[in-house]
């Protein structure tokens, strides 16, 4: 379709963009901040402020667009080894986030959940995570799920610890545990899985994001630092996501299936069927 929307204060290019066809779950490993920062002269910290509003800007577009679910990859496990001030400031940044924003996503029907452990969070951020979370608990146009103190590979063991108990107590058979019970048992138990993963600042990896969840997910890189990421960059990104085609292991539709080979008679026997 052509046409154009807008989100907050930006009209944002729908050419090519069918909005019948979007995905309904879009995941972002929001990379690049402390890089766009330094390359522009600044603080790591800097890039992070600014990428606030790709966040404001990317959540408010979703909405907009009808899509019921967006990841964002907020804060890894492996981010508290970074240097303590940065730290610090990330976690000011992220409680000033969450009280500045509550009001914004109650008026647009926003919902915020949390995956990850959160627990380890300073105790100010935790009481402000857990009030934005209950606030917004009944809103149901979008759900954004925010991924802090996250690791894929800790959510995955913390599951497997919680059936083995079950099993232990003799509420399940180990026969009984399946991909569902085991996808039940993590942090987004309820969830779809994300259509869509979108990385920011080019790197090729996962980074120890979702990794059960993104199994068929589609991936899209883009060179683009987070601070820089904004509306039309999205739609780049989802009408990008329209041109591939989804097979979740089977064949394309597109593709004819094989057919018998014919049997190659030899001469003699061709004239004798002929007769």
């Amino acid at each position: 379709m052509g046409g154009s929307i807008r989100s907050g204060r930006t009209w944002v290019s729908l050419e090519g963009l069918d909005l019948g066809q979007l995905p309904r779950h879009v995941a972002i490993i929001m990379d690049g901040n402390g890089r766009w920062a330094q390359s522009r002269g600044f603080e790591r910290l800097y890039g992070h402020r600014r990428g606030k509003t790709s966040v404001r800007a990317i959540v408010e577009l979703s909405r907009r667009l009808g899509i019921e679910y967006l990841s964002l990859y907020a804060f890894s496990a492996e981010n508290w080894s970074r240097p303590a001030l940065e730290v610090s400031g990330l976690m000011a940044l992220l409680k000033h986030f969450l009280t500045t924003e509550v009001e914004r996503m109650m008026k647009n029907d926003v919902r915020l959940q949390v995956i990850g452990n959160w627990r380890r969070l300073p105790r100010d951020v935790q009481t402000a995570l857990r009030q934005c979370v209950e606030r917004t608990r009944n809103n149901g146009t979008l759900t954004v799920i925010l991924a802090l103190s996250y690791s894929a590979r800790a959510e995955i063991a913390s599951a497997v610890r919680a059936l083995a108990r079950k099993v232990q107590k003799g509420d399940l058979e180990p026969d009984e545990i399946t991909e569902e019970t085991i996808a039940a048992s993590l942090g987004t138990a309820g969830i779809p899985d994300p259509d869509l993963l979108i990385r920011t600042s080019g790197e090729v990896r996962l980074s120890n994001f979702l990794l059960w969840q993104v199994a068929y997910t589609e991936i899209y890189i883009t060179q683009t630092h987070w601070p820089d990421f904004r509306e039309q960059e999205f739609v780049d990104a989802l009408r990008d996501f329209q041109q591939r085609e989804r097979r979740f292991g089977g064949a394309s539709p597109k593709v004819a299936a094989p057919t018998e080979p014919e049997a190659v008679v030899p001469a003699p026997a061709r004239l004798r069927a002929a007769h």
